[in-house]
């Protein structure tokens, strides 16, 4: 039988996997944008489990609300990707500070 505790401890290692992701990996675009998606999959997953935990469906609401915004910040993010790697070819972040403008 799975427990809080489990559900917890399962999104405290994909955020602390997330957090490595960005301290590790600050070049590439892709990996970043793939590193946040999965630190809001962790919270998703602590609201999910505390919903389900003190019945109640307001944790539940709240997550479609956080993937609409999850899906839209990732629409952003790979559209900032496609003009980076059309102008620069390169999906390098630090070549960002060249598309000001």
């Amino acid at each position: 039988m799975l427990t809080l505790t489990h559900y917890l401890v399962l999104a405290a290692i994909l955020f602390a996997i997330s957090v490595l992701g960005i301290f590790l990996n600050r070049r590439n675009l892709i990996v970043l944008l793939m590193a946040i998606e999965l630190m809001l999959l962790a919270v998703n997953i602590n609201f999910i489990a505390f919903s389900q935990f003190l019945h109640d469906m307001a944790g539940q609401v709240f997550v479609f609300f956080i993937l609409t915004v999850a899906a839209a910040e990732s629409a952003i993010g790979l559209a900032i990707l496609v003009v980076l790697f059309r102008n620069l070819n390169s999906i390098n972040v630090e070549d960002l500070s060249t598309l000001k403008g």
